[in-house]
């Protein structure tokens, strides 16, 4: 059992045969199974010459980094995969060399032909759908960790109030964290605060400005640390 070499004409024949009643290398939905032939075929095969494993690899390779979450054993080669050549499948050219003429339909069948057509649209229903799912699933928001420090005016500033002030700020995409009182010198402290900000809804800069409009308790704000989520 196990497909051969996907690089060469035999295996992407065989991987074309095995290809031509399934959607996926082992099951109706991608696997690991999946990348690894994918991975062992190396690029796009001819769509004129292997026209059901061409389709395969263009669903396969739609799905760009989600294939790592895909079920399956992600240790196995893709040799464990495929048919039993020694009975299952054989290729086209096996069926040419065994000199059973009677057998052999050069043209192919209006049947064969039906069924091609079908697992084609059946193929295609199924990628169309995975793209659909996949435009309609929502991205998560960026967001980043900032520290910011808040500086008092002197050491009769309340710093407790300035906090409570600052923590009083509240809008969507804004979630205040953990903080504490940093000394600068002669008993003036400022009020070093942690806060997550969804990038698109919140402006440093605007909050700072707002921060700096409590006149009666900060001299001045400065951001001292930003990193993306």
């Amino acid at each position: 059992m196990g497909f051969p070499d996907l690089t060469t004409d035999a295996g992407l024949t065989v991987l074309n045969d095995w290809l031509h009643t399934r959607s996926y290398i082992t099951s109706d939905s991608p696997s690991q199974a999946d990348v690894a032939c994918f991975k062992a075929t190396l690029s796009a095969p001819d769509s004129s010459r292997y026209p059901h494993a061409a389709k395969w690899y263009e669903l396969i390779a739609s799905l760009e980094n989600d294939v790592v979450a895909l079920p399956g054993d992600a240790s196995k080669a893709y040799t464990a995969y495929g048919p039993d050549l020694s009975s299952d499948v054989a290729p086209a050219t096996a069926t040419a060399a065994s000199g059973d003429d009677d057998e052999l339909d050069l043209f192919g069948s209006d049947e064969e032909e039906e069924e091609d057509a079908e697992a084609a649209r059946v193929r295609e229903e199924r990628l169309a759908a995975y793209k659909e799912k996949k435009a309609a699933k929502p991205k998560a928001a960026a967001k980043s960790i900032v520290m910011m420090e808040v500086k008092g005016w002197d050491d009769e500033t309340d710093m407790v109030a300035l906090e409570a002030a600052v923590r009083g700020i509240e809008k969507d995409g804004l979630v205040w964290g953990t903080s504490q009182l940093v000394p600068v010198g002669f008993g003036i402290h400022k009020l070093q605060i942690n806060l997550v900000v969804e990038d698109e809804k919140i402006s440093t800069v605007d909050l700072q400005e707002e921060i700096e409009g409590f006149e009666d308790y900060v001299q001045s704000s400065d951001i001292v640390g930003m990193q993306k989520l």
